[in-house]
């Protein structure tokens, strides 16, 4: 009778281990990564995103255990790295995006393979920029003061270059265009490197760029330099003048790259990975590194740059809407 009871205790306990299993399920964490992780950069080697993914990429592979491979897949203003890792199901691809990538890419395109806002995870921001407001050397004036005079009374002959539709150099100089009531064309190229050697082989007559790669050339001699777009005077280049106190108030900016993961990749994994990516981005050694390419080290929480995807939507959307700018 004894027996007959504890081997029917001993069977409910059995059963209710079985049913309790699930509760206390493995985390994705202890088995991950296993594999290379692939850092995804929708624009050439060189670029600024390029450069901000390379740089992380060593401190995260030492703190991951496991080589982190940086993958360039050009083309689309970045929108095909873009839809690479928004539809990558492996939990081991990331992706280093610009501004545009992550926010406002579905509203220049509705045929769009993915949609930043739903399709991707945001992870950590990296840097956050101004932009150079820059024309080549053989432009008339010396002053930005006369150079922004030439620039006002270009009409439609000139023309300008980014490195896509949509990307915050386009919009940018789309608003210029507006408070400057110019008509400057537009002429996207694959990045920034082949836009400044449009602007040096005299195929472009101005561009807004990151100001690392305008302060090298400007110093060579090869550009010229108006103002940058933030509501002052910069740390990365504070030798220029912004676009505010050169008569164009309230004119503001910023190019940001940040690290971006597939919607389907496991929360914890994205948690891990921000605070990785975070950490590294602030370390000392990592944020001169993005100093002298031209970036203001940030480092933020997923829920930090998911605010900063909130507000650029909104701003950069504004623009778009305003200026009918589409990509179809």
């Amino acid at each position: 009778m004894i027996a007959s009871r504890s081997r029917r205790s001993f069977t409910a306990l059995a059963a209710a281990l079985l049913a309790a299993g699930p509760a206390i399920a493995a985390s994705p964490l202890d088995s991950w990564p296993s594999k290379p992780l692939r850092i995804v950069v929708g624009f050439p080697g060189g670029s600024t995103p390029d450069l901000s993914a390379r740089t992380i990429a060593e401190p995260l592979s030492k703190a991951l255990g496991q080589p982190v491979i940086v993958e360039n897949r050009v083309g689309a203003g970045g929108n095909i790295a873009g839809e690479v890792v928004a539809h990558a199901t492996d939990n081991h691809t990331i992706s280093v995006m610009i501004n545009g990538n992550m926010t406002i890419a579905k509203l220049l395109n509705s045929k769009l393979g993915y949609d930043p806002l739903t399709d991707l995870q945001p992870v950590s921001l990296v840097g956050t920029a101004p932009l150079v407001l820059a024309v080549p050397a053989a432009t008339p004036g010396n002053t930005p003061q006369e150079l922004l005079k030439a620039a006002r009374a270009s009409g439609s002959s000139w023309s300008y270059g980014t490195p896509g539709v949509g990307t915050v150099g386009h919009l940018g100089m789309e608003l210029l265009n507006a408070q400057l009531k110019t008509q400057s064309v537009h002429v996207p190229y694959p990045g920034y490197p082949q836009v400044i050697n449009g602007m040096i082989g005299g195929q472009l007559q101005w561009a807004l760029l990151p100001p690392a790669l305008v302060s090298a050339q400007a110093r060579a001699g090869k550009l010229k330099v108006i103002g940058v777009t933030s509501t002052g005077r910069s740390t990365l280049v504070p030798e220029y003048p912004s676009l505010a106190e050169l008569g164009l108030p309230g004119f503001q900016l910023e190019i940001w790259n940040a690290v971006a993961a597939p919607a389907s990749m496991p929360k914890p994994i994205v948690a891990k990975l921000s605070a990785l990516v975070s950490e590294i981005v602030r370390s000392p050694e990592v944020r001169a590194k993005l100093f002298q390419q031209g970036w203001q080290a940030v480092g933020s929480s997923s829920e930090g740059l998911a605010n900063r995807i909130k507000a650029d939507t909104a701003q950069l959307g504004g623009v778009i809407k305003a200026r009918g700018i589409k990509n179809e």
